[in-house]
């Protein structure tokens, strides 16, 4: 088993991902006679062996599920040693840079190898990944991990500066990536990277200032560099939540109104079987009737609401009666009517990490484009 290859059980020297919860899972490297400790108890690595991907792994005080690597689950559980990049700018990138098997792509900025995984996953099996560290330790760490990971094959991480000592390649690459302090120095470098008959270009930076001076590299007359554009993204959560539309009121009394909301458009009744005082667990699309706190009854009050569901035939509601009360006895006057439906609500807060995303195309012989 490897990152690009699928496999149906774990065997011995495997990357495996113990899933203990979306925020909870670590990587394990699975070594006969070996022990792990986790909140849930003990993981022997000899239980492991032949265990099937995706079910369940009985520890001594729970269970957790035994998952097969991926460039997605590494994103969320590898070790950092820098800051990276995480799945929503990863796949922009490997989209906007027209990544496939068989292309050729030079990196800078290797960091954690959290884009280098997916990237090496895309251009497998004729493809290959030249990545470039600056920092020596970086640099061997991560050529430890592509090999525990079974792609070695597929990429070359190199120790250099890239902005003095440019790439290791020259007219070769489908597309580069930079991920480095002073981008707009590195155009010059990247160009020569490229094909001779174009490719892609982008660049991340984590400010806007970094950004600007690269688009204004990037659409300087000569440089080779067309169609120019900058994205940032965004992940915005929304929670879905019930709301209730107030009703206008329209100057009539009570009864009319209820009559009035369960007619049809032909003025026949029963096109809302019944409706529901706020609060309850409906379905979308009713009627709701929020009562006084006054009442005597006891179905509404600010400290302790209690919720009725009333029956709303048009006999019932022409009578003023409902199943909650005694016949013959008028319930309290409804003080407001509202429509229940559900809608998206955005958190106060967004939380993500924010950076700027700059592409380009190389065409060397084309006219200038921005």
């Amino acid at each position: 088993m490897s990152f690009n290859v699928c496999g149906k059980s774990v065997k011995e020297n495997d990357v495996i991902i113990v899933f203990m919860g979306h925020d909870s899972m670590f990587p394990l490297s699975v070594k006969e006679g070996e022990i792990t400790q986790t909140k849930y108890g003990a993981i022997k690595h000899n239980s492991l062996l032949g265990h099937g991907y995706g079910t369940k792994f009985s520890c001594t005080k729970g269970w957790v599920y035994i998952l097969q690597a991926t460039p997605e689950l590494w994103t969320l559980c590898l070790p950092h040693r820098t800051q990276i990049l995480y799945t929503a700018d990863i796949a922009m990138i490997t989209l906007q840079l027209d990544l496939k098997p068989g292309s050729v792509v030079c990196e800078s900025g290797t960091g954690s190898g959290s884009l280098s995984h997916a990237i090496l996953r895309t251009v497998a099996p004729m493809g290959h990944l030249h990545t470039v560290e600056f920092n020596e330790g970086r640099c061997n760490k991560a050529t430890a991990e592509f090999g525990e990971h079974g792609l070695s094959q597929y990429v070359t991480v190199y120790h250099r500066d890239v902005i003095n000592e440019g790439f290791p390649v020259e007219n070769a690459a489908d597309a580069v990536f930079l991920d480095i302090p002073r981008p707009d120095e590195a155009v010059k470098v990247a160009a020569k990277a490229l094909k001779t008959t174009g490719g892609r270009f982008c660049s991340f930076s984590p400010c806007i200032e970094q950004t600007q001076r690269t688009c204004a590299t990037l659409r300087k007359p000569g440089s080779g560099f067309c169609e120019v554009e900058t994205l940032e993204l965004v992940r915005r959560s929304h929670n879905v939540k019930r709301v209730y539309i107030p009703i206008a009121d329209i100057g009539i009394g009570d009864s009319e109104v209820r009559t009035a909301l369960i007619k049809g458009e032909n003025n026949t009744s029963s096109v809302l079987p019944c409706a529901y005082e706020a609060g309850d667990d409906m379905p979308v699309g009713e009627i709701i009737i929020r009562t006084t706190p006054e009442n005597k009854d006891g179905l509404s009050s600010s400290k302790n609401p209690k919720r009725a569901k009333f029956d709303m035939s048009s006999s019932q509601i022409s009578q003023g009666g409902g199943k909650s009360y005694e016949k013959g006895k008028t319930p309290p006057a409804a003080t407001k009517y509202a429509f229940s439906t559900r809608t998206c609500i955005l958190p106060k807060e967004i939380y993500g990490h924010t950076g700027y995303l700059t592409f380009a195309t190389y065409r060397p012989g084309l006219s200038h484009k921005v």
